[in-house]
């Protein structure tokens, strides 16, 4: 269908004259025809005429008070323009558009055909369908999925946009998958579906572990987690610690190991280093609120998920089910963000090691990707968090994809998240940015040229999302599947059938 003809513009910011009747949005995908057909997306929306503003105006005061005043030739003098950004020469092998299309090139809508450079990549990762400006196409959209979780995602959105939508569908789509693992920190108990349609749901719920602290349905595990496998490195990003508070946590794990919490509260001596007893004192207190422990009498009471006896194999149980290419998700809806940070921190950590060791020994390639999923990331990521010094979290996203460690990071506020961080998310899946200081953040962090897309980005409807990564040619816009309706489709046609890791 032809939608209008070029008339002006530059490389950056080709005008397009829009056809009488033809309705073009933001966002939309068009095409010109010409010796090479070149891929555009429009950016802006403008209204143009042949009459003057001062003859406008007064052809509309006749229209308002003396009522159906008509011009002659009304389509042809007025009209509205269409801003252009070119994204790819389609070809054989589709490349960045170098050209500018000839004057007078008519334009029309984008096609199926079109598209058919978008292939299936190997270890797909389905995201949702092509989004036409408010439109669906039937075209399925994949990205990458081992690439794009080990070189980290990024779903920024505003309140309402559809972010816990999006990631039930990621999560749906990947428990049918064998080639990633991931870890779930899950702050309001939404995905494993107690209450409701969730992952437990899955044709392939064998795949899924569920972890909580509180009546765990049939099926599922307690969340305990013995205190030796807690170390003082866990505690950054969770609670701020002073200097001397954190050399004190450190000299007692270096001098009692595992023993070294139970050390504390029993105020053991270390030859030849002596701490504040005030410093002694506020390090306990801490603990005991944090870990919820009593120590009376020379005894230790455990009254959280942190125990003295039980919960020894628990974290080793979810390294083990996270390299089978299993989804665990804990369940954090009791705990503080304190708690649920430090629960992160401890499998996270574990994970990294194990996989920097299975680098060093040649067995990484036989390993899925693993990607930790955090919610209102600035809380670990925030630049205000990072200068107390670094965490696990922020090591991860500088340095996991080496070793196929990965975050999948949501936040409302990406500009909480400093730049050098922001830069290494090389997937970002924009839902939806009301905030103009949170739309820049992310446009000068994105992989493609997103300079034009301030309008487009705070446009998005609930659903609707831009996906920006180093994985596709071009920033895709994408209509993200209503959770319901997506799992009752794919549990009555399973495509993908669970083949596993084994145990390692």
């Amino acid at each position: 269908m032809l939608k209008g003809q070029v008339v002006s513009g530059d490389f950056r910011r080709i005008v397009m004259r829009i056809k009488a009747n033809e309705g073009v949005e933001i966002g939309e995908l068009l095409v010109i025809e010409n010796n090479e057909k070149i891929l555009l997306q429009v950016f802006d929306l403008l209204y143009g005429s042949q009459i003057s503003p001062q003859n406008l105006e007064l052809v509309a005061g006749l229209n308002l008070e003396e009522g159906n005043f008509h011009l002659l030739d009304q389509e042809l003098r007025n009209y509205q323009l269409a801003l252009l950004k070119p994204l790819l020469s389609i070809g054989q092998q589709s490349k960045l558009s170098k050209k500018l299309p000839s004057f007078f090139s008519t334009v029309r809508e984008v096609t199926k055909e079109d598209l058919s450079f978008i292939t299936t990549p190997q270890h797909p990762l389905f995201l949702g369908k092509l989004r036409n400006g408010s439109k669906e196409l039937d075209f399925n959209i994949y990205l990458p999925g081992k690439d794009v979780l080990s070189h980290h995602v990024l779903i920024p959105a505003s309140t309402g946009k559809g972010k816990s939508n999006m990631l039930m569908c990621i999560l749906w789509d990947l428990a049918s998958k064998d080639y990633a693992g991931l870890l779930v920190l899950d702050p309001h108990d939404e995905y494993y579906g107690r209450t409701g349609l969730g992952l437990k749901d899955h044709p392939f719920k064998h795949k899924v572990s569920y972890y909580t602290p509180s009546a765990p349905p049939v099926g599922t595990r307690t969340l305990k987690i013995h205190l030796s496998k807690i170390k003082p490195e866990h505690f950054q990003g969770a609670i701020f610690l002073t200097d001397p508070q954190r050399q004190c946590l450190h000299a007692y794990h270096r001098k009692f190991k595992e023993l070294w919490i139970r050390a504390i509260f029993e105020e053991r001596h270390i030859d030849g280093v002596a701490f504040h007893e005030d410093t002694i004192a506020v390090v306990k207190r801490k603990l005991i609120s944090l870990l919820h422990l009593d120590f009376d009498e020379g005894r230790l009471s455990c009254q959280g998920i942190f125990d003295d006896i039980a919960g020894e194999n628990t974290v080793a149980d979810i390294c083990q089910e996270l390299e089978q290419g299993k989804i665990v998700i804990i369940d954090t809806s009791y705990f503080s963000g304190a708690i649920e940070i430090l629960v992160g921190s401890i499998i996270s950590s574990e994970i990294l090691e194990r996989y920097k060791y299975y680098k060093k020994t040649g067995q990484l390639h036989d390993k899925p990707v693993i990607s930790v999923v955090l919610e209102e990331a600035p809380r670990v990521l925030g630049k205000q968090v990072l200068e107390q010094g670094a965490n696990i979290f922020e090591t991860i996203a500088r340095e996991g994809r080496k070793f196929n460690v990965g975050l999948l990071a949501i936040t409302q506020l990406p500009s909480e998240i400093p730049k050098s961080i922001l830069a290494n998310m090389n997937t970002k899946i924009i839902l939806g940015l009301e905030m103009n200081a949170e739309r820049q953040a992310v446009i000068e962090s994105s992989p493609q040229d997103l300079s034009q897309d301030d309008r487009n980005i705070a446009s998005l409807d609930k659903g609707e999302a831009l996906v920006t990564s180093t994985f596709t040619r071009f920033a895709v816009p994408v209509k993200i599947p209503l959770f319901k309706e997506f799992a009752k489709g794919e549990k009555s046609n399973v495509k993908v059938e669970y083949t596993g890791f084994g145990n390692s």
